[in-house]
């Protein structure tokens, strides 16, 4: 049945995947742009152009980001309940680092001093990097597990701490992370600007399409090596959501157990080198806007291949295995899924039709000449 307990899960934790891809397509150029601002832009009028390149999607690109964290809130809640506690503080941190955003685009160009506009550009390479780098370490802390367990009345209780978070693996996913999304908002620079300014972004796609190829490799063996979780008791899909209803085992290579069933899911993965080496080949070539696309297939392989990976856990717990909240036994109730589902079909469509209109609206380059004929209205 289409609207079973079941069907509706795995719908749920399809379109939560989604919302992070949109995310990460759609806001990662923008952080990427952030974080190259003060390399790529030699002077003042080149980093007026730069952001001014995202200064009219930027806004609207963060709804993704948002609407991400309220899917997870009302479809997933004990997941939201296990994150929010468990990461608090490096959400905590990464919300400051984005409130240099809207402040920094706002006031950069306020005052013509140009300690000032320095002080702004850093504020907003720190509203880049800081998200690009946590939202990986935050994967990689649940390849590994987070310390979490509930009580018998179901309290959730974090054992670990934030300095735990920083660990080896997980930053080198916060790497991967920040590798891929210097690489979109490179391509994306390329595609919105001439010049000195083009050719300084398509050399580093070159660099950072490597970088991310090489951290993906590195991170998929490693992966392969830490220790993996998997469900040894019958999984009752269908069953009112209780995560201590379950027994987990955990043991190396257990990541690997879906792509051993389905040798298909490793066309997932497949696509991470495919697509990023198009996008270096494509820059090369002078075509941005393909490579845009090979862009924004290299991050949709690399957080599907996470999930894939990871399938049916959402937070793995790594101190008490059988606390581990998984797709069938995390999400809200059958109605709250059946009710959001259909707000869903009716709304991400518009949202979608929305940012392909404004995208396709905005489509033009910025030039030097834009931001001297339009002085007073540029960033």
């Amino acid at each position: 049945m289409i609207f079973d307990y079941e069907t509706m899960r795995l719908i749920w934790w399809a379109l939560l995947g989604a919302l992070l891809i949109g995310f990460a397509i759609t806001d990662g150029f923008d952080l990427g742009v952030a974080i190259l601002l003060p390399f790529l832009g030699k002077n003042d009028t080149e980093r007026r152009v730069i952001i001014n390149s995202i200064g009219a999607t930027w806004e609207g690109n963060q709804v993704w980001f948002v609407t991400a964290g309220g899917a997870l809130f009302a479809a997933w809640p004990l997941a939201y309940a296990v994150a929010f506690s468990g990461f608090y503080f490096a959400l905590l941190l990464t919300l400051f680092a984005l409130f240099m955003r809207p402040i920094g685009f706002d006031y950069r160009s306020k005052l013509p001093s140009q300690k000032w506009r320095s002080n702004w550009d850093i504020a907003l390479f720190v509203g880049g990097f800081v998200p690009a780098l946590i939202f990986g370490v935050a994967f990689g802390n649940l390849l590994q597990g987070v310390p979490f367990h509930f009580d018998n009345d179901m309290r959730i209780f974090y054992t670990g701490s934030f300095w735990a978070l920083l660990n080896p693996f997980a930053l080198a996913a916060g790497l991967l992370s920040l590798s891929m999304l210097i690489m979109h908002g490179a391509v994306f620079l390329q595609l919105k600007t001439e010049g000195d300014i083009n050719q300084r972004s398509k050399k580093v796609v070159i660099v950072f399409a490597i970088i991310t190829l090489a951290i993906f490799i590195l991170t998929g063996i490693w992966s392969a090596n830490i220790d993996g979780y998997h469900i040894s008791s019958e999984v009752l899909a269908n069953a009112p959501s209780n995560p201590l209803a379950k027994i987990v085992h955990k043991e190396a290579g257990f990541w690997l157990d879906n792509y051993a069933s389905y040798p298909v899911l490793w066309a997932v993965p497949g696509l991470a080198f495919i697509a990023s080496a198009m996008t270096i080949v494509l820059s090369k070539m002078e075509q941005p806007g393909l490579a845009f696309i090979t862009s924004s297939l290299t991050l949709t392989s690399v957080i599907l291949t996470a999930g894939v990976s990871m399938f049916p856990f959402l937070i793995p717990s790594s101190s008490a295995l059988n606390s581990s909240l998984t797709v069938w036994d995390a999400s809200s109730s059958l109605t709250t899924l059946k009710i959001m589902f259909w707000v869903t079909v009716f709304f991400l469509p518009i949202v979608v039709a929305y940012t392909t209109w404004a995208f396709r609206v905005l489509r033009g380059k910025i030039t030097l000449e834009h931001i001297h004929q339009n002085d007073h209205s540029s960033y």
